[in-house]
């Protein structure tokens, strides 16, 4: 079994039920999730020994927590305990014309306080052949920074192969913070997976023509950020999800990959997506992707699993996609039908 590891912040979500507006009743639904943990979550049911690497308080809310994340597979055994309150995020569903929102309440949250040092990377990256983290950990805080540089280069010196996600939060920082901290990381990176605004905002590289909004996508422009990616920073494989915005109820969804190492540009299948929960949708396209990777497959055939995964994640109300590789495959195959499975 394939051993994985993500870094990052595990969140209590409180969500409205179904497509209600803020305390349009007096109920608020309580999951977690986050960036690393949905990927930590794929990997496992995909079937990889995953773990999962992060700080939450040592109360009942941290508890809850890592005990969904037990429930999904993933190894919590480095899930340290401390500080004082795990952070928070409210999402409201949109529908059609109205926007899907999110309210953070993150400010000092447990692993936003994780001292360097805090965590033995030696043993967590053991026998690990992956490691996982995005542009949300180090936005976190200065200390949460370093222990990313410091998990980063504990991976390399193990030989484990490395992924960002640059995902981008104008919540949590500027660009211009953003590309001082994450630029310097990059050349300990193997795979970079970003969105449009991830390149312009985290690494500066603006893609052109590209106007999701307006359902107009220019894979040249893709292509040419993707090679100035590699380029500039010297990362072997570049993703790029395309999200056509047709309205929050349904959106185009496909990606891109560079291989930078053979030189070849794979553009994925396209499927348009009535959505039931976008959260957790570029995560899911990650860990496909790594997945896939890890397991030894070629370039593209990653990415169209990829794709299939996460297209299939958005059909999922919450932050976690709960499906196996055989329904993943059975999609790449090309069963889009939805017809009941008897």
């Amino acid at each position: 079994m394939v051993k994985t590891v993500c870094f990052g912040e595990i969140m209590l979500r409180l969500s409205p039920p179904g497509f209600e507006r803020w305390f349009q009743s007096p109920a608020l639904q309580a999951t977690f999730g986050g960036g690393e943990a949905n990927v930590a979550v794929s990997l496992a049911q995909f079937g990889c020994d995953s773990y999962y690497v992060s700080r939450v308080p040592a109360n009942p809310i941290g508890d809850g927590a890592i005990k969904a994340l037990r429930a999904e597979g993933v190894n919590v055994e480095y899930v340290l305990r401390g500080g004082s309150r795990l952070g928070i995020y409210f999402a409201e569903t949109g529908a059609s014309q109205r926007a899907s929102t999110v309210i953070y309440d993150r400010a000092h949250s447990a692993i936003s306080e994780l001292p360097p040092g805090g965590v033995p990377w030696h043993d967590v990256f053991d026998g690990a052949a992956w490691f996982h983290w995005t542009g949300i950990t180090p936005a976190l805080s200065a200390s949460a920074a370093e222990c990313t540089r410091a998990a980063i280069q504990a991976a390399r010196r193990a030989g484990a192969r490395v992924s960002v996600d640059l995902n981008y939060r104008s919540k949590l920082w500027s660009p211009r913070e953003a590309q001082q901290t994450m630029r310097p990381l990059m050349a300990m990176v193997d795979l970079v997976v970003a969105n449009e605004e991830d390149l312009q905002a985290v690494l500066g590289i603006e893609v052109a023509h590209a106007d999701v909004t307006g359902g107009s996508l220019s894979i040249d422009g893709y292509r040419a950020a993707a090679e100035r990616v590699a380029g500039e920073f010297g990362v072997k494989q570049v993703a790029v999800t395309l999200r056509e915005s047709l309205s929050a109820s349904d959106n185009a969804w496909s990606a891109v990959l560079l291989d930078a190492v053979t030189g070849s540009f794979y553009q994925s299948q396209r499927y348009v997506v009535r959505l039931v929960d976008r959260i957790g949708g570029g995560d899911s396209f990650a860990a496909g992707l790594i997945f896939r990777l890890v397991m030894g497959a070629d370039a593209d055939s990653a990415l169209r699993f990829a794709v299939a995964a996460s297209a299939l994640k958005q059909t999922i109300p919450g932050d976690f996609n709960q499906v196996s590789v055989d329904e993943v495959e059975r999609l790449v195959a090309g069963d889009a039908s939805g017809r009941v499975q008897r």
